[in-house]
Parts: structure tokens; sequence; C-alpha cells
């Protein structure tokens, strides 16, 4: 097994666990009766920690090496599965939400820097395309998994099946993680987070990186909130999300072609003006087919953002410092997932769930506007 193929399988089961474990909590919280403003809070907490860590997490796999962060996220993350089989109760929600969001923090930063670290520099468009593949197919996965159990075997013994990919995981690095590169305590990275700041391209990779991010998780978020309120099922909701994971997937195999052949701002801003347009239409998708066919459209858009920022904040971080810089990039990622979701959840608590789409459409469409001057002023320079 080359080293990468272990990062790509590492990423498909820890990704898929995340995936499922948040729709299972999100449908999880509504069981127990939680408002749209308790699910935005539930949103959050699994957010808290990658906001306050992940800068911490890449200079920890700049230092050390990634293999026993890794061991650590892939631990927690199945202890964090635990929880609620063991504590069936909506405060034990929150608790799991928490340590699945520490955990996903190390594994997936130690994750992106290997996928940069493990590739030359004309292989990157490639691997993190490889590498976003995957997680949009572990998208895929985990909320098909996560419907289907909670429908046939319930809340809790669904909880067991993610349990049981995170110690496949756990194996995998005790017994296969000597293929990943080692110790690199003696050349730990240097400088301060100011300095990173201060770099403007590194300032605006972040700044799209939030953008996408935040048109990815209100999807992700919501749709299970306005589908429970239509009369879907579980399994229908997550037939749905699982139609953005496929989306995404189709079009991450083309993006090192899109990339070889149009700059950045023109692939974004047309993945903003898709986004915009699906989040406009979702609010008139009444059934699984039309809300399936609006997730596909999003998923088209929104699914090339990840790899292209992941492939930028690498390309151009510091010498030395990628896991620092990737750290950066989920801290914003989940500073707009903290906020937007509170944010969210005051509106659509206030006035129901069709402001919450449409605002987001309309903040898709200021991106697209934003990333097609930039790709227009770059064509006149």
């Amino acid at each position: 097994m080359k080293p990468i193929h272990l990062v790509l399988a590492l990423a498909l089961l820890n990704f898929s666990t995340v995936a499922g474990g948040r729709v299972l909590l999100t449908l999880y919280a509504l069981q127990f009766g939680a408002l749209p403003f308790a699910i935005g809070v539930l949103a959050a907490t699994f957010s808290a920690f990658p906001m306050l860590l992940a800068w911490l997490a890449g200079r920890l796999t700049d230092r050390f090496g990634a293999r026993w962060l890794l061991i650590f996220g892939a631990a927690g993350s199945g202890c964090g599965m635990l929880i609620p089989y063991l504590f069936p109760r909506l405060p034990a929600l929150y608790f799991s939400a928490a340590l699945l969001g520490l955990s996903f923090t190390f594994y997936t930063v130690s994750l992106q820097n290997l996928v940069g670290a493990l590739g030359k520099s004309k292989e990157h468009a490639r691997n993190y395309s490889n590498f976003a593949m995957v997680a949009a197919f572990a998208n895929f996965l985990g909320p098909m998994v996560s419907g289907f159990s909670i429908d046939h075997i319930g809340f809790g013994l669904a909880c067991l099946n993610f349990v049981l990919l995170s110690l496949i995981a756990v194996l995998m690095l005790v017994f296969r993680g000597g293929l990943l590169p080692g110790d690199k305590s003696d050349t730990g990275p240097a400088g301060s987070i100011k300095e990173m700041l201060a770099d403007r391209n590194v300032r605006r990779v972040l700044v799209t990186s939030s953008m996408v991010q935040l048109g990815i998780d209100l999807f992700q978020f919501y749709l299970p909130i306005y589908g429970h309120d239509i009369g879907l099922s579980a399994s229908a909701i997550g037939v749905v999300l699982a139609m953005f994971a496929a989306a995404s997937f189709i079009v991450r195999a083309v993006i090192p072609h899109m990339v070889a052949r149009m700059n950045e701002e023109v692939i974004l801003a047309g993945a903003f003006y898709i986004a915009a347009a699906s989040y406009f239409l979702i609010p008139f998708c009444g059934n699984t087919a039309l809300l399936s066919l609006a997730a596909l459209l999003l998923g088209l858009g929104m699914g090339c953002g990840p790899p292209i920022t992941m492939m930028m904040t690498y390309s151009q971080s510091p010498a030395d410092r990628s896991g620092e810089a990737l750290g950066l990039r989920f801290t914003a990622n989940h500073f707009v997932r903290v906020i937007g979701p509170l944010a969210f959840g005051l509106v659509g608590s206030a006035f129901g769930l069709f402001p919450v789409f449409w605002v987001n459409a309309v903040l898709m469409g200021c991106g697209g506007y934003i990333f097609r001057r930039g790709a227009r002023a770059r064509n006149k320079s």
C-alpha cells in the first residue's frame, strides 16, 4: 500500500463517521424536540474546538508528524459516537458533538497536510482532487448509513456503526501507520500567527474558504430540519444529502482539468452562482425528488470549493508551515460554522426556514460577483 492510499483510506473512514454522525445527532436532537436554535447550538458545539485548536493542530503536525495525532483523532471520534448510545439524552448529544469536533480537528488537519507532503507540486491538483473525492463519497456514505440505520435499528444502535468505522481507522494506524512520514520534532516551525495573517494571499484564501464552507454547511445542517418539517423520513433525508455528495464527487473528478484550463476565480465565481440558484429553489421543493435535484445542483457548485482552497492554502503557505496554514484555514471555516448556524438559527426560529435559504442565496450570489470581478481584473493585468 502506498502512503497516499493509506491517507485516502483513513479519510474515508473518519469522514464517513463525522458526516453520518452529524446527521444522526441532528435528527436525534429533533427526536427529543429540539427547536431550530437548539440545532444551531448543536452545530456550533461541533465547530467550537476546530475554531479554537486547528492552528495548534497544524503546528503540531508540522513539528511531530501525523501518526499519533491521527490515532488520537480516530479514537476520539469513536468515543464521541459511543456517548449517545450509552446516554440517550439531549444534553449528551452536545458532549458528543464537542468530542467529534475536537477529534476531527487533529485528524483532518493532519490528513490535509499529508496529502500535500506526499506529492510534488505538479501532483497537488490530482492528490487534493482525489482527497476531496473521497470526502465527497464519505459525505454520501455517512448520511446514507445514518438514515437507513435510524429507520431500521434505531438511533442508539446506529451510533455503533460509526464506532466500528473509527475502530478500523485506529487499527490501520497502529499496524500500517509506519508508512507515513515520521517525527519532525527537531525542525519545528518558526514564526507567529500574526506573521502568517500578514500575508495577503493567506488572508484571501481564508476568506474564500470560509464562504465555501458556509455554502456547504447551511445546507447540511438545515436540510434535515426542512425535510423533517415537510414530513420526509430519515432515509429520504439521507438520500437528499447523499445526492449533494454524489454531485460533489462528480465535479471533483474533473477539477485537475478545470484548473489546467481556467483560473481559480472563474471556477469559484461559477460555483457561487450555482449555489445561489440552488438555495433560492430549495423552499419550492416539497418532496424527495425535487430536493434531490436541488441538492445535485448545489453539489455541482460548491463541490469544487474545498479542494481548490486546500490546494491554494498549501501552495501559498510559508516554508515548513503548511500544516499551520491549513490549520488556520480550518479555524476560519469553523468560525463560520459557529457563527453561521447560530445566526441563521435565530432567523429560522423567528421567521421560519425559507429566509434561511434565501439569505444564503444572496450571500452566495455576492460571492460569485466578487470572484467574477477578480477574474476580470486578472485578465486585464
